[in-house]
């Protein structure tokens, strides 16, 4: 039996290792090809963001504070949305087909699409004080 810390159990956690998996070859590919010097900027982004991806949800599980937690699950989702804008350039400067990023993009669109789930959970559990409106103010409104 394997020891498992909690982020590993998480969903969005293994698809975000699914997206590094996916990842490291187009960014092999793409540094082969002797891309500019701003292909390799891009390239360099990339992996740097779907790390930060990563990391970010896991250190976010592990956080007991929901507004921490929301924090590092807001800052991975960034992470994940800048992997998907990384891919747009390396398509426009013809050094990957947008067949190649397609399944990459699918990914992320399911990571983004969690972790933001993950994030209106959390934030809606924070306790909020409302000033219900006074009926007057009710029967204003209708009345308009």
């Amino acid at each position: 039996m394997r020891t498992q810390f909690d982020h590993e159990k998480l969903e969005v956690y293994q698809l975000e290792l699914a997206f590094i998996t996916w990842v490291t070859p187009l960014l092999a590919k793409v540094k082969q090809s002797g891309g500019t010097v701003r292909a390799t900027e891009v390239i360099d982004q990339l992996d740097r963001a779907s790390l930060s991806a990563l990391l970010n949800t896991a250190e976010g599980n592990g956080r007991r504070q929901r507004q921490t937690r929301v924090k590092f699950f807001d800052d991975a989702r960034g992470s994940a949305t800048e992997c998907a804008a990384c891919l747009d350039p390396l398509v426009a400067k013809t050094l990957c087909s947008t067949e190649e990023v397609s399944e990459g993009k699918a990914l992320l669109l399911r990571i983004v699409s969690i972790l933001t789930k993950l994030i209106a959970h959390f934030e809606s559990s924070f306790s909020i004080v409302r000033e219900e409106p006074a009926e007057s103010e009710e029967d204003d409104d209708e009345n308009e």
